[in-house]
C-alpha cells in the first residue's frame, strides 16, 4: 500500500473510473492519503462523481509517471469519521478553503480489496495487493 501511496503522490494526477448507467466516466484526481493504515481519496459529495460511487463502489484508478503506469482496482468505502476528513484537509491544505471536516460535503473514501498492478515496456507486469 504504500508503495501505491508514493506512485500516486508522485504523479500528482490520477484518473479515476466509475460508472454511470453502464457509461464508463474519467476524471483526473490528486488527492492520496494514508490514515489508519488505509488509503484514501477524497472528493465532494455535491460532484457527480461522489453519487456515481454511491451507486457503484467499484472503481479504478490509473497513473502514469513518465517510466510505468499502475491501474489499482478496488472497491471504496465511504468513511464518514471527522478524523479520516481532517486527515486529509491536513496533508491538502490547498483543500482547506473549499472543504472542512464535518461540512456536509467533504467526503473521504478508503480503497478496500485493492489489486495494483505496476506496468512498463521495459518490464513484466508487477501486482501487489491490499
Amino acid at each position: 500500500m504504500n508503495e501505491v501511496y508514493e506512485f500516486l503522490k508522485e504523479c500528482g494526477t490520477y484518473y479515476i473510473a466509475t460508472q454511470e448507467g453502464g457509461q464508463p466516466r474519467v476524471r483526473p484526481f490528486g488527492t492520496v492519503n494514508i490514515f489508519e493504515g488505509k488509503l484514501y481519496i477524497q472528493t465532494g459529495k455535491v460532484k457527480n462523481v461522489a453519487r456515481q460511487i454511491a451507486l457503484n463502489p467499484k472503481t479504478e484508478i490509473c497513473a502514469f509517471n513518465g517510466k510505468e503506469w499502475i491501474r489499482v482496482a478496488a472497491t471504496l468505502v465511504l468513511d464518514d469519521r471527522l478524523e479520516a476528513q481532517q486527515s486529509m484537509l491536513d496533508a491538502y491544505p490547498s483543500l482547506q478553503g473549499r472543504y472542512r471536516a464535518g461540512d456536509g460535503n467533504n467526503q473521504v473514501y478508503y480503497l478496500k480489496g485493492a489489486e495494483a498492478v505496476f506496468s512498463s515496456f521495459a518490464a513484466g507486469p508487477r501486482t501487489v495487493k491490499f
